[in-house]
């Protein structure tokens, strides 16, 4: 019985390990069916699951044509725009501010009436020195009479010669406390009108500081901020490099015009002139400053704002350019693509002007009305062919659409 047992032990075992033996070959070694309906292309696909370019085809381009003309020259800077004239308006003498006439952002003009303090106590100090100066007075003109009728009585030798000095030294006197009285009246008027603050100068108001029924002591309360708003200045930096350009264009006749942009570049907010340069240059950011003038008649420029400068200092004549969308970089430096005769491109490596915006300068190795490629390059070489889908006269910035074969067209700038 214990015989059979292990008997039928063993066989079960055979059994198994063949069952997962061939299970194992069935899973590693059967080869998968393929199935031969699907089709399959691996010419036109890249080991990394991209489609390559077949070289032989044309490439899609967008292309210009160089042009020569006059090619001015900016140079570009970042400016403060700065008041002419900027007040902090201050009581100048000590009271309740009874009133205040003006409005927060208003636009006065020199002399406007801002404020009025309690004038009373000084109308009062006011009728004090003018009661002390008729006194004063009155007593200077009896000093006088006694002084003439002491000349007399001298004349008759009936007084002493030292009581008309004495006499005549108190007329002199009464003449300097009349004298002093005149100038406390003067000056006691003059306080009074300081109860009436009022616009130092022509500009803008700022936000009010102090309400109306506050005590304010003189020179030391503040009312309110005045600026110039126009004329206004701006105040920038350039590198040091272009002093001997910014000097001698200075020293012609025609003024510097200078243009103020928003700090995207974009929008043209006022047109000035140049009218001071520093006298020295920043020694720790390698720049010296320069200040224009703008009328800012419509008030777009206000007092610390941030802009962007363009100041013309000379023009290029016969310049041949394109625009910056059309170069490439390589070690040799600066290239494009030109189009040849035969629809194919040649590769140029040329030599870099002056930049403005989206413009560019090429000292040589391009002639006016040659065709370069600006969208498209990604896929060229030396030779390679091309189709043209866009093409623009003028050497501009282009705006692409999707590059479709058989979708050419000329755009006029």
């Amino acid at each position: 019985m214990v015989y059979s047992k292990r008997r039928w032990f063993f066989v079960s075992s055979i059994l198994s390990l063949v069952t997962c033996m061939g299970a194992y070959y069935w899973a590693f070694y059967v080869p998968p069916k393929i199935d031969t309906n699907v089709p399959t292309n691996h010419a036109n696909t890249h080991k990394h699951g991209k489609h390559k370019h077949d070289d032989n085809a044309p490439v899609a381009v967008s292309v210009e044509t160089s042009r020569q003309s006059s090619f001015p020259v900016y140079l570009n800077a970042l400016g403060t725009v700065t008041p002419l004239r900027s007040v902090v308006v201050r009581p100048r003498v000590s009271g309740e501010i009874v009133s205040i006439t003006f409005s927060e952002g208003q636009y006065v003009k020199e002399g406007d009436v801002l404020a009025q303090i309690d004038p009373q106590p000084l109308q009062i100090q006011l009728q004090q020195v003018q009661g002390q100066l008729v006194r004063d007075e009155a007593l200077l003109e009896n000093a006088k009479i006694d002084y003439i009728r002491y000349q007399t009585l001298l004349a008759q030798d009936s007084i002493a010669a030292q009581q008309a000095t004495t006499q005549a030294a108190q007329v002199k006197q009464y003449q300097g406390i009349v004298e002093m009285d005149h100038a406390q009246v003067n000056n006691a008027k003059l306080q009074l009108s300081y109860a009436k603050i009022t616009a130092p100068i022509s500009g803008r108001l700022g936000l009010r500081q102090i309400d109306q029924g506050n005590l304010v002591q003189a020179n030391e309360t503040t009312l309110v901020m005045l600026t110039q708003s126009h004329p206004i200045s701006v105040v920038f930096t350039l590198p040091e490099d272009h002093v001997p350009a910014v000097m001698q264009h200075q020293k012609s006749a025609t003024p510097i015009a200078v243009y103020a942009y928003d700090r995207a570049g974009k929008i043209k907010l006022a047109e000035g002139k140049l009218v001071a340069i520093d006298n020295q240059i920043d020694t720790s950011t390698g720049t010296f400053k320069l200040k224009a003038h703008f009328d800012n008649t419509e008030e777009n420029l206000f007092t610390n704002q941030f802009v962007n400068i363009k100041m013309y200092v000379n023009t290029l004549d016969d310049a041949v350019q394109i625009s910056t969308a059309a170069l490439e970089y390589d070690e040799k430096g600066a290239f494009i693509y030109v189009v040849t005769h035969d629809d194919t491109v040649q590769l140029r490596h040329v030599t870099l002007g002056e930049i403005q915006d989206d413009k560019v300068i090429i000292l040589d190795n391009l002639a006016a009305n040659e065709m370069v490629v600006v969208e498209g390059r990604e896929l060229l070489h030396e030779g390679s062919k091309i189709t043209i889908i866009q093409k623009r006269g003028d050497a501009t910035v282009p705006i692409l659409n999707d590059l479709t074969r058989g979708n050419e067209k000329t755009v006029t700038p």
